[in-house]
């Protein structure tokens, strides 16, 4: 588990978007004066959470103790544990950035490359390139790094044979890689008859241990524009809004009334006409945001995560079209095998953005108001109202947290904090967000 936030040198500029894979959190920080042409744009990066497998540059940090930033006394930094609690900011820039990734000119310099965007998931991180470069760090017991069979761990970034990346959904088990063409490729474990076939899409559940091409898109003449990957499972968005599924069936995870795997990406026509424009995912479930500004949910709902509730009455109420299984959440059997609807107290509203974590959800609305629900905390979205004060404009969920950002740049994070993820200068958690203060004040986090 772990965290980083990318800054830039204030002024306004361009915005990224924000990625928390699984169970950890990328930012990006304010943008250069347009001036500022991008080969010399300075950036750091803030760091922590957990580097047990590797995810965190620890090296680079510890060599440059110049660059450490918040924590204090009460901070914790363990090289043994590899636990960093509070922000951590790292330099590497022009010549860092060529030691650290490598140069493909003849000399570094100005000219070097600079990181655009940071991907991380539960037990790996990938760096995406401006010269369109990426490379991933972190455990590949399972191949899911897509850095070939012979490696099982690795804290040297690994180049990937791939074109230019747009996303790195990093999992456990799998991995799947959008380019900026649109096409996916997967890598990792394939499948297992106990486990589910198919989450890689290529029509079997064989391993890959480099990054592959899902054909089938390309044969379909479909582009993806965002793809999500869960424990078993892998669900995908295409440029035209169609939301495609395939992998494991258990629990109605792929939300085509079904339990069976599907070895290649299918589309979820039950969502119906709507035209979606966002996905996301946890470990068995997934949601789907329409441009009308509704959320679906599919899959396991053990905890809550799908926020669908208990029905009007307090019991399981019954889908028109197939019988729901208890969505209790301390049953688990919980699931919803089609797209239903997150009403309660979303109903009427117009949410903008969406997230998920291993088993809970988040969203934010139009007028700024962040939502929360699962972990066995709410079965319903709840406004988490000690954020009134000020406008949420972004979140993204963590395994067993949430990092929030509202318009002033400002972040905060709730959740389980034993592994330092919070960045709040302990382990401990917290079930109301507080505010990150382990960044300078005068740097604004835009993503």
């Amino acid at each position: 588990m772990m965290s980083a936030i990318i800054r830039r040198t204030a002024g306004a500029g361009r915005r990224r978007a924000m990625t928390f894979s699984s169970a950890s959190s990328v930012a990006n920080l304010d943008g250069p004066p347009p001036e500022v042409t991008p080969s010399k744009r300075p950036r750091n990066i803030y760091m922590w959470g957990t580097s047990s497998l590797n995810t965190l540059p620890l090296d680079l940090i510890q060599k440059n103790d110049a660059t450490l930033t918040g924590g204090g006394s009460g901070g914790l930094f363990s090289s043994d544990a590899k636990i960093i609690d509070h922000p951590m900011k790292l330099q590497i820039e022009g010549s860092s950035v060529d030691d650290f990734f490598g140069h493909e000119g003849d000399e570094p310099g100005d000219d070097s490359p600079h990181i655009t965007r940071i991907d991380c998931g539960a037990s790996g991180s990938a760096f995406i390139l401006s010269d369109g470069r990426s490379f991933a760090v972190g455990s590949n017991k399972n191949g899911q790094l897509g850095v070939g069979s012979d490696t099982k761990e690795t804290s040297k970034p690994v180049l990937l044979d791939l074109p230019p990346v747009a996303k790195a959904a990093l999992g456990n088990n799998f991995s799947a890689l959008l380019t900026e063409g649109g096409d996916i490729y997967t890598c990792g474990f394939g499948g297992s008859r106990m486990n589910g076939m198919g989450c890689l899409g290529h029509g079997d559940d064989t391993a890959r241990p480099a990054p592959t091409l899902v054909n089938s898109l390309v044969e379909d003449g479909c582009y993806a524009k965002d793809v999500h990957v869960g424990e078993y499972s892998m669900t995908a968005l295409t440029t035209e809004g169609e939301v495609l599924t395939c992998g494991s069936g258990s629990y109605g995870r792929l939300g085509n009334l079904e339990t069976v795997d599907q070895l290649y990406l299918e589309p979820v026509e039950l969502i119906g006409n709507d035209n979606i424009s966002q996905i996301a995912g946890g470990s068995a479930f997934s949601l789907a945001l329409s441009q009308e500004g509704v959320i679906y949910g599919w899959g396991r709902n053990n905890e809550g995560q799908l926020g669908t509730g208990m029905g009007m009455s307090g019991e399981c109420q019954p889908s028109l079209l197939v019988p729901r299984v208890c969505c209790c959440s301390n049953s688990v059997y919980a699931m919803e095998a089609l797209p239903l609807p997150v009403e309660g107290n979303l109903e009427g509203k117009t949410v903008v953005k969406i997230s998920a974590g291993k088993a809970h959800s988040a969203a934010v609305t139009s007028e700024g108001e962040l939502f929360t629900w699962g972990m066995n905390l709410s079965l319903d979205p709840k406004l988490e109202s000690s954020l009134l004060h000020t406008k949420i404009v972004d979140v993204a969920c963590g395994e067993y947290y949430t990092m929030v950002l509202d318009e002033a740049g400002r972040l905060y994070s709730l959740g389980r904090g034993k592994t330092g993820v919070l960045g709040l200068a302990s382990t401990t958690s917290t079930a109301y967000p507080i505010l990150v203060e382990g960044i300078p004040s005068d740097e604004k986090v835009v993503s």
